[in-house]
């Protein structure tokens, strides 16, 4: 089969695998993503009574980008569907990826819409803050020049590297 054909037809069981498990209602809609080379877009869909309750894309003059494409403008878009949901009353949705992972534009997108006021994802997607660095002194690199130390006394071997053999 053609190595197009196997692509799509891995994306739809995504697709399908994605969203059995979401259903939108207006107390909590589906917010729906579609990503394109260009741009990125985002819905809110009411399923119960097959509605788009709000939209949100990169593209056109109202959007205000120069690049729909990147991860800058899927914040944007997160912004904007966040509160276009607000002034509906919504405020949480169900996070429907499609086919796409959870990385990049997309993460980017619901993670500014949560950060927007439209909670769309848990505490686990949230970014993890950076570990702090281990002192100085604790594993310092020797100077330019200096010799490194060879061997590790607890490892067995002596300060020369190699053991003897006898």
């Amino acid at each position: 089969m053609d190595a197009q054909k196997l692509k799509a037809q891995r994306a739809q069981r995504r697709r399908f695998r994605v969203r059995k498990k979401l259903y939108g209602t207006p107390a909590q809609p589906r917010l729906s993503v579609f990503r394109s080379n260009l741009h990125i877009t985002a819905q809110l869909i009411d399923d119960l009574n097959g509605v788009t309750l709000a939209a949100a894309t990169s593209a056109g003059k109202a959007a205000g980008l120069k690049h729909g494409g990147n991860v800058d403008a899927a914040a944007v878009v997160g912004k904007a569907i966040a509160e276009r949901a607000k002034e509906k009353g919504i405020t949480r949705a169900a996070f429907d990826r499609g086919s796409y992972r959870f990385h990049g534009r997309v993460a980017a997108l619901a993670r500014a819409a949560t950060d927007a006021g439209l909670v769309c994802t848990g505490p686990a997607t949230a970014p993890k803050p950076k570990a702090e660095a281990p002192p100085a002194d604790a594993k310092a690199k020797p100077a330019k020049g200096e010799a490194k130390p060879k061997g590790d006394a607890k490892k067995g071997g002596d300060a020369g590297g190699k053991k003897d053999k006898k």
